[in-house]
């Protein structure tokens, strides 16, 4: 039976390369989301954190994004406003994300994909 992953990717992030040719390597048919071209819907956004087992708050980028001028560390800050947050900016996304069946992950560092297809 063939591995199936979609990942959540961003070409520019070398952890995402990581893992996008680690799932390649394992030989998965994998379905990549370019995530800053084609952002996941709210729905399919709460889907994967459900899996991870996150909060919103818990897979929010800092580094890079406007996550501080956007006052986010505020913790009065609802998982409303932060899902509209992430829909304007969808670089607020951590990543890479990885799907697996009914298994998901947020693979940072790259090794934690091993869990998924391992």
């Amino acid at each position: 039976m063939t591995l199936r992953a979609t990942i959540y990717h961003n070409p520019a992030c070398g952890t995402s390369r990581n893992v996008l040719a680690a799932l390649r390597e394992a030989g998965a048919e994998v379905t990549v989301v370019e995530y800053l071209k084609t952002p996941p819907d709210r729905p399919t956004l709460e889907r994967l954190l459900k899996k991870m087992g996150l909060g919103v708050r818990e897979a929010l980028r800092r580094r890079g994004t406007p996550y501080d001028e956007l006052g986010l560390d505020d913790p009065n800050v609802t998982d409303d406003r932060i899902f509209a947050a992430i829909a304007e900016h969808p670089i607020l996304i951590e990543r890479p994300i990885v799907e697996v069946g009914d298994r998901a992950a947020l693979c940072r560092p790259s090794e934690t994909v091993k869990e998924l297809i391992g």
